[in-house]
């Protein structure tokens, strides 16, 4: 049974407030700063100003983090702005950030055969320390063949392969089944959790929790404690309902 502690609160302060080295895992997506329609935030900064926000709230990950924790950081991208992904990466393992790089998993959403264009999001593994030996952790993973998506036959190791293939579930309403304009799917949170290996996670964490898929995944594995912070009212109360 999953612990939750979710608060309606800026996720710097909230988690100003923890001690240190007490989170064994961190998932999550921040805003983009692409201009996207949240309620309560305007994701539209300066480049510079954005990214010293970026450096604000992972110091404070970096802090609560365990030295042997896994922090993964969804991040996506447009056109117009390419290199922010990037850019969010360097400014996380400079010297002042802290982190280590560990590996980079490519989650692809969508993809069209006949136009060769695909959806997918940058989503960096970081590590606070030293990296520690290669783990087995087995998960089922889909494949493409001939331009559909199958369960192999045989289990995968995920930490063999960067590049996942995870689209979203069907919906009828996403005002309904996902009022969120940037969520990521459950089954995300689920590998990342599964990586980094359930049995080796006391406390997880996402900062920036919106309706709580990160939560949702987290209760799938049985994780023991849960904790996540989100600063619109509407989205901690959807996160609520879909974990009860």
């Amino acid at each position: 049974m999953t612990q939750f502690d979710l608060c309606r609160q800026d996720c710097v302060e909230g988690m100003s407030r923890l001690t240190n080295e007490s989170v064994d895992l961190v998932v999550t997506s921040p805003p983009y700063n692409l201009g996207i329609g949240y309620r309560q935030y305007a994701d539209r900064q300066d480049r510079q100003s954005y990214l010293k926000w970026c450096a604000k709230w992972a110091a404070q990950i970096r802090r609560i983090l365990r030295l042997n924790g896994s922090f993964f950081l969804n991040v996506g991208s447009a056109p117009s702005n390419p290199m922010l992904p990037h850019e969010i990466v360097i400014e996380l393992t400079s010297a002042s950030g802290g982190f280590l790089l560990q590996n980079t998993i490519h989650w692809i959403k969508s993809i069209t055969i006949a136009t060769r264009r695909s959806g997918a999001h940058f989503n960096p593994l970081l590590r606070h320390g030293e990296a520690d030996a290669k783990r087995q952790v087995r998960v089922e993973a889909e494949v493409k063949t001939h331009g559909h998506f199958k369960p192999i036959n045989s289990k995968r190791f995920l930490n063999d392969c960067n590049t996942w293939f995870i689209p979203y579930e069907t919906i009828q309403s996403r005002e309904k089944e996902r009022p969120h304009p940037a969520t990521f799917p459950v089954q995300l949170a689920e590998w990342c959790i599964k990586l980094h290996g359930v049995n080796r996670i006391q406390t997880m964490l996402d900062p920036f929790l919106g309706i709580g898929n990160s939560a949702v995944a987290a209760q799938r594995c049985g994780v023991k404690r849960f904790i996540g912070f989100e600063i619109d009212e509407a989205y901690l109360a959807e996160a609520k309902l879909r974990i009860a």
